[in-house]
């Protein structure tokens, strides 16, 4: 009699504390877009970011469980400290239980030390860097869209598959940058090719002829321009100096449709480009970026669908748990499978990569685009367990708990 008194006890307890967790206990649910609305990777992320997890507020009618949804938005102007400066007032005076978008790697790793904390919700759509999934991942946040390696990675297989002559690499000095290039040289050698030299660029830099200089006098005949929002000046410029008629390959280590809208089909046709997202790549990726394309008169970056499916698939977990404990939200996001217009049976893994198709697309000629953003073809789709880092390679502490 004792034995059952008392396992009833515990019962009771268990499910009365389970109750109590289980309810969304702010009066609203606050997410927070932090991003770039003003600086280099504004048009990838900023303004669009925004509009996009507007429109996943939307779909739930701006309410859930008779809580409304509140989108607040700030700049962190890529400064980790401004970054971490907002993030923590949101958390500890606005009420905010979760963070969209992040902006740049830097900004994103601050970010992420303070989630990691306080176990609130951080979904990573502008960040590539490898750390945010692997020595420096947290259990409350998620890398949703790109990372270095898996770019990095197809990128370099897609080109070497056809050419094994020595790469040049300009790359930004910052982590993003650093990842990208630490990851295609690795891929480089172990398929067999070699890098002829390697520059740094600062963030911003708005006259690259030095660097493109140092890359024509190296011998290399692919030049990897790895600067992320400065691709389509460093692009541009290589175009002036004549590099691929000297019959030098260029090729973008990170680009996306804003940027090929930015420099048009004449210097960037026939560039391949890794993406996680183009408005073809299925009918429900047509509806949201022509529904996107309505509101902001451009289509959606892979960043913005990023933000759009990351904000919906939380607010999903929310109702779903009736629960805005970043933990039991966390828990129901990571056992139920990610299905929208950016993914289709995506799935976060233990080291909190959300892993999802990846698209090798190659740029039109002008002659191909037959419409406004008209800009790629799919050459091939890669799957999850050949685009993203392999688990057993993983040093986040998660895994495998």
């Amino acid at each position: 009699m004792s034995r059952r008194l008392t396992s009833g006890i515990a019962l009771l307890l268990l499910v009365a504390g389970s109750s109590a967790q289980a309810e969304i206990k702010e009066k609203a649910i606050r997410i927070g877009v932090l991003t770039d609305m003003t600086g280099i990777f504004a048009t990838a992320m900023g303004p669009g970011s925004v509009e996009a997890a507007r429109m996943a507020a939307e779909e739930f009618g701006g309410k859930i469980n008779g809580r409304p949804i509140e989108i607040l938005q700030a700049d962190h102007q890529n400064k980790p400290d401004i970054a971490v400066s907002i993030a923590r007032r949101w958390f500890e005076q606005d009420g905010v239980q979760a963070i969209a978008d992040g902006g740049s790697s830097g900004a994103a790793l601050g970010v992420q030390e303070l989630v990691r904390s306080n176990g609130r919700i951080f979904l990573i759509s502008g960040a590539g860097a490898n750390q945010l999934t692997d020595e420096a991942c947290a259990p409350t946040s998620v890398q949703w869209t790109h990372d270095a390696y898996s770019t990095a990675t197809a990128v370099v297989s897609g080109i070497m598959q056809t050419s094994k002559e020595p790469w040049f690499f300009i790359t930004g000095d910052y982590a993003f940058g650093h990842s990208v290039e630490a990851t295609a040289r690795a891929r480089i050698a172990a398929l067999g090719g070699t890098v002829a030299g390697s520059v740094k660029a600062q963030l911003g830099t708005p006259d690259y002829g030095s660097f493109l200089l140092q890359a024509q006098a190296s011998g290399a005949k692919i030049l990897a321009l790895n600067v992320a929002g400065d691709n389509a000046t460093a692009i541009k410029q290589a175009e002036e100096f004549g590099l691929a008629a000297q019959g030098m390959k260029i090729v973008p280590m990170s680009f996306q449709n804003v940027d090929i809208e930015a420099i048009g089909l004449k210097a960037t046709q026939g560039d391949l480009i890794v993406t996680s997202f183009f408005e073809d790549a299925s009918p429900a990726a047509r509806r949201f970026s022509d529904a996107f394309y309505a509101r902001r008169k451009a289509m959606p970056s892979q960043i913005q669908a990023g933000v759009y499916s990351a904000v919906r698939h939380y607010l999903q977990a929310v109702k779903d748990a009736d629960s805005d404990d970043g933990a039991s939200v966390m828990a129901k996001m990571k056992s139920t499978p990610v299905s929208d217009a950016y993914a289709d049976h995506g799935q976060i893994r233990d080291d909190q990569r959300m892993v999802h198709d990846l698209y090798l697309v190659q740029v039109k000629t002008p002659a191909e685009s037959k419409a406004p953003w008209d800009f790629v073809k799919l050459v091939t789709k890669i799957a999850p367990d050949q685009a993203f880092r392999p688990l057993d390679r993983s040093k986040c502490s998660l895994v495998g708990k």
